[in-house]
């Protein structure tokens, strides 16, 4: 079962900075839809937080890459449920922003962090964007999570230093916080029009589904631990 939204709407602001970045903010699921689904299910949660690229911008929600991690879960029998958390034109700081609520139904037990993209596109401070991954990951690991970390790239309109710095930050957290890492969420997909959509940057149906075999390579090994180490 795949969870969609994390129970909030965007903020008017969130909207503003979307458009301004060339992304559209997508609706999230109502609290009601949300908390209705949760009494129905009493499987651990992979809460996925994340922006566009999570929340499948162009896409049917089941053709997202959660839905389909959702679809590999259960063809392997893993006892978890998906949940969607991707907002339109979120970056890593209004990631942290909704980090309780999106924890705050079910049991969650992995938290998957694929945020900065946006922060890429607007040229925000590398530090800010370590900073706020660093947040969300510390407060994952409090709550006992299993945290999977997403790398993103930058562009290069905002130089080659910017560029490997913004790149840098997503290793470097890794190590500090021990957390399995995605180097980069879309690799092997960006960039390459076939696998994008008309704006060149989200990816389409066969795109969503490269990224949903990447995830699913690190996530699935994270799956066989936990069910081993039980």
């Amino acid at each position: 079962m795949l969870l969609a939204g994390c129970g909030r709407e965007p903020s008017e602001g969130e909207r503003t900075a979307a458009a301004a970045s060339g992304t559209t903010t997508a609706p999230a699921a109502t609290p009601a839809a949300v908390e209705k689904t949760a009494r129905t299910s009493g499987r651990p949660r992979i809460i996925f937080l994340g922006d566009s690229l999570t929340a499948g911008l162009g896409l049917d929600i089941e053709q997202s890459f959660p839905a389909l991690i959702q679809k590999r879960i259960d063809a392997a029998s893993y006892a978890y449920e998906v949940v969607n958390a991707g907002v339109s034109g979120d970056t890593s700081a209004g990631g942290l922003r909704r980090l309780d609520w999106a924890l705050a139904e079910g049991t969650p037990a992995v938290l998957v962090v694929a945020l900065g993209g946006n922060d890429g596109l607007r040229g925000l401070p590398t530090e800010q964007l370590e900073s706020n991954l660093a947040q969300i990951i510390e407060q994952g690991q409090k709550r006992e999570l299993t945290v999977v970390l997403a790398g993103m790239e930058a562009p290069p309109n905002f130089g080659a230093e910017y560029t490997a710095r913004f790149r840098n930050v997503y290793p470097t957290l890794a190590e500090r916080y021990h957390v399995r890492l995605i180097p980069f969420l879309l690799d092997g997909v960006a960039g390459n029009a076939t696998l994008n959509q008309a704006d060149g940057i989200h990816p389409n149906i066969r795109g969503a589904e490269l990224v949903a075999d990447l995830v699913w390579r690190v996530l699935q090994a994270e799956l066989s631990a936990r069910t081993t180490a039980r």
